[in-house]
């Protein structure tokens, strides 16, 4: 039966997509085609390839020349805000002068991506050896495009990872295809994010190269972060990306059945010309790529000397366990790295992840803290429902917040979909530019002006300033409402409240694409339910994406891991660990900024009724076990908000006596708007427990 089904999908697959597989012969005539018409002139011929001057190429020259082979040294910068990541990244593409190695899970060609991939070119003009690994699954499916890109110059190198049946762009009898003749890999992907640059300085971290991790979406953004590496480890790097670049799974895009078709078709293709929707913010990033005070006022001056620094990665070899009795040994390096890390911890973890999603081996290892006689604190930021890429993936986070806070001690924080404090330009946020205001400087952020006094204690907690709307709909809570005064910016001024006007009247440019998920089962990719749910107000709004781990503020972690099994199971993941108290200490601080609330609402408890109390407990739990419904709608614990006043100057943890006084109930689902809410999610829990291994 097993074969049958097997042999029904690939019929259905080659009946769907229209075309067959090339042959051998007939990639190698595609490729052919691609070598031959790649240019091999080198615009420069100096030694150091006409290489931009660059502080941070030269931090990472400094960290070569004060380290020993006993005591290496290395420079780390925490890259909080989204535009900032992007001027360093230019900045550094811009400073090679050997080689650019770049890999990456999603990449689209909006603004940001396409900047990226200009500047790819140019590096490779100028004589720089660039090598581009993409994931198949989200990655860039642009015939056209990919056509262009192999063919385009002799220094330039793009390769597919794991391409479901060696193509490119996939339909939907792909998708389906693939879910029945080859499930497990077809869903492993390769979620790596790194850019190494002449084996000398590394990015790693949560972001990929589209316009939504760096600010610059009208609609959704992440709230992500990187952390950039100067020093001796960017070689540890730089050999995790060759053992990619030369897996069997590694396929350059001209060898692809669509890709080569269209190479036999048409010869290479032309790069289709840049129509930059924002043109203006692009020239404003790239002349601060170029600008070596402003790169050294943002990059180089927040740099820390740290000297305990590894990468930890997984390899391809990760993804060849296809039976279920095969041995594991050597094959996960990334997950069993930071579990160690969580099982030394002694007094407190901070796990910063956007779907907490614990499999069983994560459990276990959070009750074994939690039955030591003084446990750790275990502290836990992750996303709201209506901050939330993938509705689906929250759904099990919801079911199980009874066990991850009464068993497991977790301490959550559920991210705003409008924080008034996140570490970004509140200017990328609004729907018109505000001409020639200036940027703000990468890393720092401009800050929302509704902090402080009675806006931080807003029930709603917008950054979006629209008109007042409910903050809860029927089956939940409360039914607050916004209440906050109309505030100047005070950087913004005037041009500021013109803005707010603006959206008042005409709202929030909606985007024509279909935003992506990293966790989805990708045959539901554009299906309305893998979308972040329609909210209360109007604006660009944010959602978690970081993926961060402090212990005992001693040790830090940046890295691509979600706390999730399709991190441990499915997704090669990487890691940036720092044994430093200072480095530590300061991602602590970035993550807790995230938990406060201003820009995060506290997951408790809800005060116990009067009667019955007991038995809606008992009731719930066992509702909670159950591996298909879940049908109690009386949840053992809800969303708060902080009120501050005379009497609860400071945020309280959800242990102190005096937590409900200082704070209301919002409701389990707060801020979004659709319909029933509980109806969706309760749908959701009923069937996503067997969702559990693939998401």
């Amino acid at each position: 039966m097993n074969l049958l089904l097997r042999v029904l999908a690939l019929a259905t697959v080659l009946l769907g997509s229209g075309c067959a597989s090339l042959s051998n012969a007939e990639r190698d005539r595609a490729q052919a085609i691609a070598v031959q018409a790649r240019s091999a002139q080198v615009d420069c011929q100096r030694a150091d390839r006409c290489a931009q001057d660059s502080p941070l190429r030269a931090l990472a020259g400094r960290a070569f020349s004060e380290s020993t082979e006993a005591q290496p040294l290395h420079y780390a910068t925490l890259l909080d805000e989204g535009e900032g990541a992007l001027v360093a990244r230019l900045n550094l593409l811009r400073s090679a002068t050997r080689s650019i190695d770049l890999q990456t899970y999603i990449f689209d060609k909006d603004d940001s991506a396409r900047l990226v991939i200009d500047e790819l070119l140019a590096a490779s003009r100028r004589g720089v050896k660039v090598r581009v690994l993409i994931d198949q699954l989200s990655a860039i499916s642009d015939l056209e495009i990919l056509g262009a890109l192999s063919g385009a110059h002799q220094n330039f190198e793009l390769r597919v990872y794991n391409p479901t049946f060696g193509k490119a762009r996939l339909n939907y009898f792909d998708y389906a295809g693939s879910v029945l003749c080859c499930f497990r890999r077809f869903n492993q992907r390769m979620h790596n994010k790194l850019l190494v640059i002449d084996d000398a300085i590394g990015v790693v971290g949560g972001r990929n190269y589209q316009d939504d991790y760096y600010d610059w979406d009208r609609e959704y953004n992440f709230r992500d972060r990187d952390v950039l590496i100067a020093g001796p480890e960017a070689r540890a790097m730089a050999a995790n990306f060759d053992a990619f670049w030369r897996a069997p799974r590694s396929v350059p895009a001209e060898r692809l059945n669509d890709v080569g078709r269209t190479l036999l078709k048409q010869g290479v293709p032309a790069m289709p010309p840049a129509q930059f929707r924002r043109p203006e913010r692009v020239e404003r990033v790239s002349e601060e790529a170029s600008d070596s005070d402003f790169v050294t006022r943002s990059f180089v001056d927040t740099a820390l000397p740290v000297h305990s620094v590894r990468y930890v990665a997984d390899l391809p070899r990760k993804h060849r366990r296809e039976r279920a009795d095969a041995p594991l040994a050597g094959q996960h390096v990334t997950e069993p790295q930071l579990d160690a890390l969580i099982s030394g911890a002694q007094k407190e973890v901070i796990l910063q992840t956007p779907y907490l999603v614990l499999s069983k081996p994560a459990q276990k290892l959070f009750r074994e803290l939690r039955k030591r006689p003084e446990p750790p604190r275990v502290v836990v930021s992750s996303n709201s429902l209506a901050a939330t890429d993938n509705p689906i993936v929250y759904a099990l986070s919801y079911k199980y917040k009874r066990r991850n806070m009464r068993e497991l001690g977790f301490n959550i924080f559920e991210y705003k979909p409008f924080p008034l404090d996140a570490p970004v330009d509140y200017r990328n946020l609004l729907p018109d530019p505000l001409g020639s205001s200036g940027s703000a400087t990468a890393g720092q952020g401009v800050r929302n002006p509704l902090i402080g006094g009675s806006a931080a204690g807003s029930n709603a907690g917008g950054g979006d300033d629209a008109a007042p709307a409910p903050l809860a709909a029927a089956g939940e809570d409360v039914d607050a409402q916004d209440t906050r005064p109309a505030v100047e910016h005070p950087r913004l001024g005037s041009a500021y409240e013109n803005s707010r006007a603006r959206r008042r009247a005409a709202g929030s440019e909606v985007e024509t694409r279909l935003l992506r998920t990293e966790t989805r089962p990708s045959f539901l990719g554009s299906k309305a339910v893998n979308k972040p749910l329609p909210v209360t107000r109007k604006g660009a709004r944010m959602g978690l994406h970081a993926k961060s781990l402090v212990v005992d503020r001693r040790i830090g972690v940046v890295g691509t891991h979600n706390f999730d099994p399709r991190s441990e199971n499915y997704n090669t993941e990487g890691a940036v660990i720092i044994d430093d108290p200072v480095f530590a200490e300061q991602l602590a601080q970035s993550i807790l900024r995230d938990t406060h609330p201003q820009n995060s609402w506290t997951v408790a408890p809800r005060a116990k009724p009067p009667v019955l109390s007991g038995l809606n407990y008992s009731v719930g739990k066992a509702s909670e076990a159950l591996p298909i419904l879940d049908f109690w709608p009386w949840r053992y614990a809800t969303d708060y908000e902080f009120q501050p006043g005379v009497d609860c100057p400071q945020p309280l943890p959800r242990q102190s006596p005096d937590f409900h006084r200082c704070y209301v109930p919002v409701g389990d689902f707060p801020e979004v708007n659709v319909g029933p809410k509980w109806l969706l999610v309760r749908m959701l829990t009923a069937f996503g427990a067997g969702l559990v291994p693939i998401l």
